[in-house]
């Protein structure tokens, strides 16, 4: 069988690797005002969390990082480089890493986001998240406030989720 040589330009899904680290960084510090840090991104590879990119051959479009232990997975960050947002990367990278987490043995989902990011809430509750609490003074504040704003608690049940794709 003749194997087709991939187009490079195409972005495919694949494990994040330190190598993608400079630019997974840079992803987060053109969109977050608090971004992680390169050290916090190696950390989360040495212990083995579930760090995924979609890449082309020269950029990274988006990443997602998860923990999974037990029966609980934790999306701890979700990043798409803003010129590729509106293309789905981030729908896909989500649920790539909730199949991942429910591969590993996790029923249920949770995650953290800011009231203001409509966009990342959006995504969530159409994925079927659900509020479940609020953490009060969770993120630093931005430059040039003094406020720090609230955490948005989002839970989802992945058998549930998994249920009502099948239905659709």
């Amino acid at each position: 069988m003749f194997d087709l040589a991939r187009d490079p330009s195409q972005p495919v899904l694949r494990r994040m690797r330190a190598s993608d680290l400079d630019q997974v960084v840079h992803n987060e510090n053109i969109s977050y005002p608090n971004p992680w840090s390169k050290r916090i991104f190696l950390d989360c590879l040495r212990a083995g969390y579930q760090c995924w990119v979609y890449a082309t051959r020269d950029k990274i479009l988006a990443h997602g990082v998860m923990s999974v232990a037990m029966d609980e997975s934790h999306l701890l960050t979700l990043c798409v480089h803003p010129q590729a947002r509106r293309r789905a990367y981030g729908r896909k990278m989500l649920a790539h890493l909730l199949a991942e987490a429910e591969r590993l043995g996790a029923d249920t989902c949770f995650l953290e986001v800011r009231p203001s990011n409509h966009a990342a809430r959006s995504l969530y509750y159409s994925t079927g998240f659900v509020q479940v609490g609020e953490r009060r003074h969770y993120y630093p504040s931005e430059p040039g406030s003094v406020e720090r704003e609230n955490a948005l608690i989002l839970s989802c049940r992945l058998d549930s989720r998994l249920q009502k794709q099948s239905e659709q």
